[in-house]
């Protein structure tokens, strides 16, 4: 397989879907990453296996309906395997490993069908140090954007997934791209105050527009540079409700075609005044997760 990725919204080609079959059913409250799983776990609503199932599955037939390629990970009992966007990244030709939480290791076995297929110069490993997932990184042209935590207590949020070590180490590995990092909000106990990676507050969408929450970021001027990034009239923001249900994590099929939820009205909208095709799910029990529609793909090849 020839991997190529340099945007989030080109046409997309083929792509890793997430699965929910054989979930492992409702964690301990010490087995929960995000706060927003702990949430629901208290409260007694934590999302069903059948239902993650039948949400998936509706992503995938929307998928195959634009001719998109789906792969989907070997099934693993007892496993949550619905978020592959946290298991590694493409940006150009390469497939980046992502070094995750160790308890997630088994996930990236699950597709080594597909990485079997890519060549070995084509495969990068990160040092141990270097903490990433796929939800904080965007290639997007001569930049690649990168959510990360710069404080001093970052050992302290299970929130907090990538480091500027991992950062430093994309500047070395992509010379000819300029890293831009982004200073995330953690909080491990407020779903509202946490942007657990860069796609949960901001995201790009059509040719020209781009999804953000500001107060998802630690630092205004870097806020700033993305809403000057694509000018204020063409970014639609969000508050901290809409954060929390993830409306920024939508996912697109090109330019002009999107995946989003049915509950986001007002998003789906404003997609549909720009001229973007709204192709709609529910997704709400995937959202208990604090994951939604991109954290739940991982694209490999798009125009």
């Amino acid at each position: 397989m020839k991997l190529h990725i340099t945007n989030e919204t080109s046409r997309l080609k083929s792509v890793v879907l997430g699965v929910a079959n054989s979930n492992g059913g409702e964690p301990d409250l010490e087995e929960a990453y995000d706060p927003k799983s702990i949430k629901h776990i208290k409260e007694g609503t934590y999302p069903k296996e059948k239902d993650m199932v039948e949400e998936m599955d509706a992503v995938a037939s929307i998928l195959k309906k634009y001719n998109v390629e789906v792969f989907r990970p070997q099934i693993i009992k007892d496993y949550n395997q619905i978020f592959s966007r946290d298991i590694g990244f493409v940006i150009d030709d390469k497939f980046v490993f992502a070094n995750i939480l160790p308890d997630r290791e088994k996930e990236i076995k699950a597709i080594d069908f597909v990485i079997k297929t890519l060549d070995d110069d084509n495969k990068i490993r990160l040092p141990e140090h270097c903490h990433i997932e796929g939800g904080d990184v965007m290639p997007h042209g001569d930049y690649i954007l990168v959510g990360t935590y710069r404080g001093e207590d970052y050992s302290d949020f299970i929130t907090a997934r990538t480091n500027v070590e991992a950062v430093d180490e994309l500047q070395k590995l992509f010379p000819h791209k300029t890293v831009k990092s982004f200073n995330l909000r953690k909080s491990n106990t407020d779903p509202k105050a946490n942007a657990l990676h860069l796609d949960c507050c901001f995201q790009p969408v059509g040719d020209k527009f781009a999804i953000i929450h500001k107060n998802g970021f630690l630092e205004e001027e870097e806020y700033n540079w993305l809403v000057d990034l694509y000018g204020k009239d063409q970014v639609f923001e969000i508050d901290a409700q809409d954060m929390y249900d993830m409306n920024s994590n939508i996912f697109s099929i090109s330019e002009k075609v999107v995946i989003s939820d049915a509950y986001f009205k007002r998003l789906n909208a404003w997609l549909t005044s720009k001229g973007i095709l709204v192709e709609t799910v529910d997704y709400r029990e995937i959202a208990k997760q604090e994951g939604l529609l991109r954290c739940s793909t991982l694209p490999l090849i798009r125009e």
